[in-house]
Formats: C-alpha cells, structure tokens, sequence
C-alpha cells in the first residue's frame, strides 16, 4: 500500500514531531514538580540526555515513545510499510543508542527509568506511583 499523503504533506508532518517537551514529558514532569520532586530536564551533562534528572535522588528518567524507541510487543511500535529497510535500520540505531546511554549511566551509578507512552495513556496514577517507589529505594 502506497502511502496516501504527498511527499510534501509527509515531509511537513514529520517535521513537527518534537524530539523534547512531548505531551506525555510534560505531564509526568507536571505531576513531579506538583508531587514536591525537583528535577533538571533534558541535561547534556549525562549520557543520553535524559528527559528527566533527579539529582537527589540520582535517578535519570527517560520517557519513551512506543514508535520511536520500539516498545516490544506494543500496538504502537509498528513499522511503516514504505522505506522499511530505511526505517528498520533508524529503529535498530535508536535502540542500541538506547542501551549504551542508559549503560553508561548505570555505570556512573544512576538509576535509570524508562516510562512508555502507551503504558502512561493506559494507567497515568499507576506508573506514577511506582516511579515515586522507584525513588525511594
């Protein structure tokens, strides 16, 4: 099946896709700053440059999307049917790049957390409650 939006339309589409400050970043940051936590977003002193920092608690938090970063076995992490050697090959590239950043972390003894979209549009006060446990261990 042939894509059903024009070149232009696609190209303008994907150009609005936002790498930082996503909807679902910005609610659990919300929700964070409301629950007392402070946090540093996007910080380039760290390996991946987590969404989410806590330095108190050392914990680095990354707020995944299903498509982007491949969420196993989510309806959202499908493969688009043109260029798919294309897109396979950046999927394959965001997840390692996703292993080594939260590897080096883990080896500068972070905490490393990784939320998914489609797990905060399904229970949003459920992962929250369970990242605030995260932070007390």
């Amino acid at each position: 099946m042939s894509d059903k939006l024009t070149p232009e339309k696609r190209s303008w589409n994907m150009s609005r896709i936002k790498g930082m400050d996503t909807k679902i970043e910005v609610e659990v940051r919300k929700y964070l700053f409301s629950k007392g936590y402070r946090f540093r977003k996007n910080d380039k002193r760290y390996p991946g440059k987590p969404d989410i920092v806590l330095p108190k608690y050392h914990v680095a938090i990354f707020v995944h999307g299903c498509f982007w970063h491949r969420h196993e076995g989510c309806k959202d992490a499908t493969t688009p049917k043109t260029r798919t050697e294309f897109w396979l090959e950046k999927f394959d590239k965001n997840v390692k790049n996703d292993q080594i950043k939260q590897e080096k972390l883990k080896e500068m003894g972070w905490k490393v957390i990784v939320i998914w979209e489609c797990e905060l549009k399904k229970d949003f006060q459920r992962i929250m409650d369970r990242l605030e446990q995260e932070f007390k261990k």
